[in-house]
């Protein structure tokens, strides 16, 4: 195997294969880079098994062939060469040279034959979503994922398309995270995607109108971005039926500016750092909300203009799953639903019904 390429395009490349290699894998061949060239294209391979990522860069092929290469080592040295054409050569012995300008590298790399074959899916492409849009959903929701493996549905993110709409959904059990979005499909689907996926397919999406492809198969989802493919296995089992979860009543709301929220409670929970619970109390007035929070270093006590509908009440959250929910929002003015101190608090944008948030409140002693 011989090769040309650019530094910077083939730094890009590996950067976004490598995201899937996690050093983690029994199979040593998995801790690194399947590296393909043919045509004037180089493929390039990372995966850890549940998660694969294959992207392709324009290349000058000399020689075809295929190697594996050790992914860290590979990518640092890539990294670091001159910005300037790069050169790599396969010889006999295993070895893999690198040459840029005056630097030479040697390395060792291992047999294409021995690297796992990527899961077949028949790209019998199913709908399509802008990276923007895919990227916000995902920022939107991939917070309120559980983090412990006790239940490892709630590790990961409900994708359900129906009535024309897709559905992402997240909760650990303190709190839910939903958003929604119109795409143009009349396919149904209900899976869960593994968070990590997600969360490396975020650092690849960017804010465009560029579209992915979404596939599906009773196990895997394929994301395709172009010239970068994402393969991920679904996890297994029920998603918690959240729709049952989330109120369709309330007894008061709230109507406030979310950035003066969100600077409150921020402030108020540098003194709630006692234990892990980062209790602050909400204390729901007329035109006012009052926050506060007592512990052994001492007391704060916020004062927040809002416009309120129904009767004061009295509640107390972790400020942290409210700080979460406030700053991934995005409208200027945001409402809280509240039904009784114990019950949970619905928080959604003011005019754009795209989310709804739930966070459930910590119980009071005199509760």
């Amino acid at each position: 195997m011989k090769f040309i390429c650019k530094k910077n395009i083939l730094q890009e490349a590996i950067s976004i294969a490598q995201k899937a290699v996690t050093g983690k894998s029994t199979m040593p061949v998995l801790e690194g880079l399947l590296i393909k060239a043919e045509g004037n294209n180089l493929t390039i391979i990372g995966s850890d098994t549940d998660l694969s990522i294959e992207t392709k860069c324009e290349i000058e092929c000399l020689t075809p062939g295929s190697v594996v290469v050790d992914a860290k080592l590979f990518g640092e040295i890539i990294r670091k060469l001159p910005n300037d054409m790069v050169e790599i050569t396969t010889l006999e012995n295993n070895t893999l040279d690198i040459y840029c300008q005056k630097s030479k590298f040697s390395l060792m790399h291992m047999d294409a034959k021995d690297y796992p074959t990527l899961p077949t899916i028949n790209e019998n492409m199913i709908f399509n979503v802008p990276q923007g849009v895919l990227k916000n959903m995902i920022k939107g929701t991939i917070f309120a994922i559980a983090q412990d493996e006790t239940r490892p549905i709630l590790t990961g993110v409900l994708f359900e398309v129906k009535d024309g709409n897709l559905n992402m959904v997240a909760l650990d059990g303190y709190r839910l995270a939903l958003k929604r979005e119109y795409i143009n499909t009349n396919n149904t689907i209900s899976s869960v995607i593994p968070g990590k996926t997600l969360n490396e397919i975020s650092k690849i999406l960017d804010d465009s109108e560029e579209i992915t492809n979404i596939t599906f198969t009773t196990n895997h989802i394929l994301f395709n971005l172009g010239n970068t493919k994402v393969i991920s296995r679904l996890l297994e089992g029920e998603f918690i039926k959240y729709s049952s979860i989330i109120p369709e009543e309330y007894n008061l709301k709230i109507t406030a500016k979310r950035n003066e929220l969100l600077n409150c409670i921020e402030r108020a929970s540098l003194l709630a750092k006692e234990g892990n619970t980062n209790l602050i109390k909400l204390n729901i007035q007329e035109d006012n909300l009052i926050i506060t929070s007592n512990s052994q270093l001492g007391k704060v006590k916020e004062e927040l203009t809002i416009i309120l509908q129904g009767q004061p009440l009295e509640i107390a959250f972790n400020s942290k799953y409210l700080i979460d929910v406030l700053k991934i929002m995005e409208e200027e003015e945001i409402e809280m639903e509240f039904s009784s101190a114990v019950s949970p608090c619905v928080i959604k944008n003011k005019e754009k019904d795209d989310c709804i948030y739930l966070v459930l409140p910590v119980r009071l002693r005199n509760n």
